[in-house]
């Protein structure tokens, strides 16, 4: 009796859009770039881009669909084995080996699966299971709220002050674009404690308190988003900090009563591993020397084009092994996720080639380097913009500084005043 092989179509035809540029008023071109190429190169630059996305789209596949499949195999295997291991703190080395494929299963969900799948990259498959719009990942962040800031204001206003929230995460200073304060003396210090508690740095940074004291959020969305955010946290607190150290109430009596404790120990040391590896790979992609940022007025109306320039000079990649690669996310290619973010992950080495090939061709820089070399390089960035500036004008607190950012928002205000009266008129 013959069987007939059961061939899955999948269709990258409606796939999620990438971002678009920021248009603004009718009246202003955009100048990003124009220091490094003609509006003409631009316009073949972005074409090049365009079309390299488009044919990575259309290649999707079955292989791509068993890959993502994989990967979640793997990391709920080192997820079960890890919380086996750690009922064994009486014997250290599986206790070890147990934090130790708990962090790794952390690492692989949050960065290979949930940060890619949230972006959309696998919806094509139409398997409920890796649907961006249904996510729900493993740490303290709402899916919801960081979709919004990540996904919508990061990858559209990539490092365009005053849109793209992730410039130095409301807390650090890591160019000149952003006035100093005080605070920013502590910008080491505060970084290293961001990276050990990095998913509750997340979870904040999307409450956008900032937005909501500053009358730019009603009363009713911060109370969602904190709705949310509690609901999140009691949820990951109640998984990790309680029910799997009650379960190993049931070795008290054959271990002791400290092995519950153990539990407990062993699962916030697996998080801060995750916390630790998503830090160093998100800083060491987007703030590291020569990686630049925008004012909005220069990205107004910009061409598609520009938009691929802006993505390839505020963003540097990390150089590694494949393991190295998967373990990031693949975010370790930073330029081509920025590029192409909604494009499954697991095709970035593929069009790296290819991507630098384009650059060299228009003589455009390529952001790259080891992990150290990268670190190093964020370590001094953090370092010099923590050191308050000669120029007063940089000082956010001083009254030159004040009186300039006065003048730009009346600027704006007439702006704005002006468009509307030529709309009436």
């Amino acid at each position: 009796m013959s069987h007939k092989r059961h061939l899955v179509h999948y269709d990258a035809s409606g796939h999620n859009a990438a971002p678009q540029p920021l248009v603004g008023d009718p009246d202003r071109e955009a100048t990003i770039g124009l220091d490094l190429m003609s509006r003409e190169e631009l316009n073949s630059f972005g074409t090049e881009l365009d079309a390299l996305r488009q044919r990575t789209l259309d290649s999707l596949g079955q292989a791509d669909a068993d890959y993502i499949r994989r990967v979640i195999r793997l990391q709920q295997t080192c997820e079960i084995a890890g919380r086996i291991g750690m009922f064994t703190p009486f014997f250290w080395p599986t206790f070890v080996a147990g934090i130790v494929l708990l962090g790794l299963s952390k690492i692989l969900e949050n960065m290979e699966i949930g940060h890619n799948v949230m972006h959309g990259q696998y919806d094509w498959m139409n398997d409920p299971l890796v649907n961006g719009l249904r996510y729900e990942w493993d740490n303290v962040a709402p899916a919801q709220d960081w979709k919004h800031g990540h996904n919508y204001l990061h990858h559209t206003y990539t490092n365009i002050h005053g849109m793209d929230k992730d410039i130095g995460y409301g807390l650090l200073r890591i160019d000149d674009g952003q006035p100093w304060y005080p605070s920013h003396r502590f910008n080491l210090p505060a970084a290293f404690l961001l990276m050990l508690f990095f998913e509750w740095g997340v979870m904040y940074h999307g409450l956008e308190v900032g937005d909501y004291l500053g009358g730019r959020m009603s009363k009713e969305e911060f109370t969602a988003r904190k709705k949310r955010a509690t609901a999140k946290t009691r949820r990951q607190v109640l998984k990790d900090y309680i029910a799997f150290p009650a379960l190993a109430l049931v070795l008290v009596p054959f271990a002791g009563w400290w092995v519950p404790l153990a539990v407990l120990g062993g699962t916030f040391a697996a998080n801060l591993v995750r916390n630790i590896w998503t830090f160093l790979i998100i800083f060491c992609g987007h703030f590291p020397a020569d990686v630049q940022s925008f004012d909005e007025a220069e990205a107004t109306n910009e061409s598609r084009g520009q938009w691929y320039l802006r993505q390839l000079l505020g963003s540097a990649n990390i150089s590694g092994s494949r393991p190295f690669h998967i373990l990031s996310g693949n975010l370790s290619h930073q330029i081509e996720h920025h590029l192409f973010p909604d494009i499954p992950a697991r095709r970035y080495p593929e069009v790296a080639a290819e991507i630098r090939a384009i650059c060299e061709k228009h003589g455009l820089p390529y952001n790259t380097g080891r992990l150290s070399k990268q670190l190093l390089s964020v370590a001094r960035q953090l370092a010099a913009y923590g050191a308050k500036p000669s120029d007063p004008y940089l000082v956010g607190n001083s009254p030159e500084s004040k009186a300039l950012r006065r003048a730009k928002r009346e600027a704006a205000a007439r702006a704005e005043a002006d468009r509307e009266t030529q709309l009436v008129a």
